[in-house]
């Protein structure tokens, strides 16, 4: 089959995702005199006078925005949010399907930072929650930031967050297979946009000590000046040992090479330069840094990847549905870091022991139990 030709078909099919249904019979009189005018007025007074009830008088208490810019959608670059519009239907879609959450796509025509957040500040009382998407860095970074302070909802950008998460349950488990303890590992990771530098934060605080961020200029370090604030910031955090070089340098020795870059990066040199039962997460979509065949004749002991024609991609559908639902179920205001680990863990743990292999380290994106873990983690982790 012919993914993009069949996909473009059933598009034109569809003519759209998702669609608003009703969730009450609205066939006599009466039914329109609850649903509606006159009964109305008694929730929307309730309201006035206590703003919670929100949650419980609308649906708010299961809805999220999801929202974007279009300026990094998949690997099309900035395609704007109109055009980026069937991505942002397919987040809802995966919302509804595997948590039960409903959700809704919102495209902002602007790329001005202000402009975006006082956006959705503004429209935010109509929702439980807010799935920021496909927004370049580094303006996600300060997009974020701003309205974590402003509102009182789960602010979470997937591209970042998810993909942190996601990483996070495949190393807990790809560590278990390789006999390697978190603690010990060598981590690299190959581009420091928005999900590279999450994924980085984030396997800092999961126990990696020794963590190596590379980009275009090479090897990040604390020695050196750069314009992009969030640089300067994971330079303070990551590369303890002060590395300098390319990528090839970065690699020789680690333990695991991570890419959230572009296809063809990784070599077979620098995977045989890797220490013992290298790991190599190769998540560049739909063609990774190195496919994981060649990967494999090179002594790479686990391959990943975002592709679902591999063993163990690594898809975010694992973790922004149960996140969101666990978040909303307790009314969370936030998704704080003990949340988001409680969610790796979780993952992780919905393959068990005994069944993780180099060719098993996660659990299918299909797995629709994934999610309800995730959630019972989370909202138990906001309660703690």
């Amino acid at each position: 089959m012919d993914v993009k030709v069949e996909a473009l078909k059933k598009h034109y099919e569809w003519k759209g995702k998702i669609e608003v249904v009703s969730r009450t019979p609205i066939k006599t009189k009466e039914d329109l005199a609850l649903a509606y005018t006159p009964g109305v007025a008694e929730p929307c007074l309730k309201i006035h006078d206590n703003s919670e009830l929100s949650f419980e008088l609308t649906r708010r208490s299961n809805l999220v925005a999801v929202i974007t810019d279009g300026t990094a959608v998949l690997g099309l670059g900035d395609i704007g949010g109109l055009a980026g519009m069937p991505v942002m239907e397919g987040k809802c879609c995966l919302f509804k399907e595997f948590a039960g959450v409903d959700a809704f796509p919102l495209c902002v025509k602007s790329k001005d930072t202000d402009e975006i957040v006082r956006t959705i500040e503004l429209i935010s009382d109509s929702f439980g929650g807010i799935n920021l998407e496909d927004i370049a860095a580094p303006r996600c970074f300060e997009i974020e930031r701003k309205l974590k302070e402003r509102l009182d909802i789960p602010v979470f950008h997937d591209d970042q967050h998810g993909t942190a998460v996601v990483v996070g349950a495949a190393l807990i488990n790809a560590a278990k297979c390789a006999g390697k303890n978190l603690s010990d590992l060598t981590v690299v990771i190959n581009g420091a946009g928005a999900a590279g530098i999450a994924i980085g934060t984030f396997l800092i605080s999961l126990g990696i000590k020794d963590l190596i961020m590379v980009d275009l200029c090479g090897i990040i370090n604390r020695d050196e000046s750069y314009d992009n604030p969030a640089y300067t910031e994971i330079a303070m955090k990551s590369n303890i040992n002060v590395k300098k070089g390319t990528l090839a340098d970065a690699a020789k020795g680690a333990d695991i090479l991570i890419g959230v870059s572009r296809p063809g990066l990784f070599t077979n040199e620098m995977i045989a330069s890797m220490a013992d039962k290298p790991i190599v997460f190769a998540m560049a979509n739909p063609v990774p840094e190195i496919m994981p065949d060649d990967a494999k004749k090179a002594g790479a002991y686990i391959v990943g990847t975002g592709r679902s024609d591999f063993p163990n991609q690594i898809n975010n559908v694992l973790v922004f549905p149960g996140i969101f639902k666990g978040a909303l179920s307790v009314r969370a205001k936030e998704i704080t870091e003990e949340m988001k680990m409680a969610a790796a863990y979780a993952i992780a743990s919905s393959v068990p022991d005994e069944e993780i292999t180099p060719e098993n380290i996660i659990a299918s994106p299909l797995d629709r139990t994934v999610a309800d873990k995730v959630a019972e983690a989370v909202a138990k982790a906001w309660k703690a």
